[in-house]
């Protein structure tokens, strides 16, 4: 009631931004009849101007009424197609690092060109975000024309792409690719050993096409580069005699070298436990002689003898797993099905194929990793596009700092 009776004295958030758009939309086109008498060739000297100003003054009115003014008019001679005053200000709103909400066939695609031209005058790059390969490339090439036409250069990111293309995509003033590709790419530049081997100039502006979709649908998605383990596979075979040599304690002060938390799925070895332990090793010799469990090149170690020791006590034969064609396949604990590709993580699918005498496969370990949420969240400014963020407005809000403007 009270947020109804403010709205009418003072004017709804939203409203009060439209009506700060709509008096930059009337000097947009006050500005048109100027533009339109523009030669072709006038178009890339306007942008060199452009970029002139933007390193003496940034980003201002003035820069943002030109520039909106000359992408129109760039569409229109090479597109046919002209920015509606509506689109001018969901452009607005998306370089103004916030949601554009429109409804599905506005033109979101058309409105991009004009943050995203805006923003490319900085040279620092700006990356345009899609669901899929075929959207990159179609609105690359579609839209590319009015970039091109004024003067600035596209790039698609698309996978696959060898490193010298990626490098010429990442290059050119506007990248377009999908959410995927720009956060593998970070994690393999995250992981080459020289500056120059990296494919991205910097994360400067992102600009997300269904940005509910990528930003929280899939905020939480982990992007995951996995490599193999580079430890023996005789290591496994080696720790799973352990078990065979080592007492299970039936409590925690009884006899016994380590005892097995069922609640926690957790394994407690003893002193006692401890230094049997290091002897059995030494005897296999997995251990040198005079050195122990804690000493920084055998601190896997103790985590491999727990993984031998939980299964052989926590996982039993066609109850947790089965034996199939060689190898171990995981049972599902709530349905009962059989989970062929699913594996145990950090050894223990190694200790149970040790443990029941089939072929060791290489335990994989993740090199590098990171959510879409924490991804976007690297870049100076982002915004977005969808049909239906107004629902989501308040998550966005809250994790992205971003605000959602609704456009008539």
């Amino acid at each position: 009631m009270l947020k109804s009776i403010l709205n009418t004295v003072f004017g709804s958030r939203n409203n009060r931004i439209l009506k700060k758009y709509s008096a930059l939309v009337a000097k947009i086109n006050h500005l048109e009849p100027e533009i339109k008498k523009l030669k072709d060739a006038d178009f890339p000297k306007r942008t060199e101007k452009l970029k002139e100003s933007i390193k003496s003054n940034g980003f201002n009115d003035d820069l943002l009424i030109e520039s909106f003014a000359l992408v129109r008019e760039a569409s229109v001679r090479t597109l046919g197609l002209r920015h509606f005053d509506e689109q001018l200000m969901g452009g607005m709103a998306l370089h103004e690092g916030k949601i554009s909400e429109m409804k599905t066939g506005e033109g979101k695609t058309l409105v991009a060109t004009l943050p995203v031209y805006l923003n490319a005058l900085t040279g620092n790059g700006v990356h345009v975000i899609t669901v899929n390969d075929y959207l990159a490339r179609r609105d690359a090439e579609w839209m590319g024309k009015v970039y091109e036409f004024l003067g600035l250069t596209v790039g698609v990111n698309q996978s696959q792409l060898p490193a010298e293309e990626k490098v010429k995509a990442y290059s050119a003033d506007i990248t377009y690719g999908t959410n995927n590709e720009f956060g593998f790419d970070y994690l393999r530049d995250n992981m080459v050993y020289s500056q120059d081997q990296k494919v991205q100039k910097g994360l400067n502006f992102a600009l997300i096409d269904e940005v509910d979709s990528i930003l929280i649908d899939e905020a939480r998605t982990p992007l995951v580069i996995s490599g193999q383990s580079d430890i023996d596979i005789s290591l496994y075979e080696k720790i799973n005699k352990v078990s065979s040599m080592l007492k299970r304690q039936d409590k925690e002060d009884a006899d016994g070298d380590y005892l097995i938390d069922e609640k926690t799925s957790g394994v407690i070895l003893s002193e006692n436990g401890h230094d049997n332990v290091e002897k059995v090793l030494a005897k296999l010799g997995v251990l040198s002689k005079g050195s122990n469990l804690y000493d920084p090149e055998n601190i896997n170690l103790l985590h491999y003898v727990q993984s031998a020791l939980k299964a052989h006590n926590l996982f039993t034969k066609d109850k947790d797993y089965v034996v199939k064609d060689g190898a171990i396949v995981i049972i599902d604990e709530f349905t009962g099905r059989m989970m062929p590709g699913r594996r145990w993580s950090e050894g223990l699918h190694q200790a149970i194929e040790a443990k029941e005498r089939v072929k060791i496969q290489r335990e994989s370990k993740t090199l590098a990793g990171i959510t879409f949420q924490n991804y976007f969240r690297l870049y100076n400014k982002i915004s977005g596009m969808t049909g239906t963020a107004e629902t989501e407005a308040e998550e966005f809000n809250e994790i992205y700092n971003l605000e959602t403007v609704i456009i008539p």
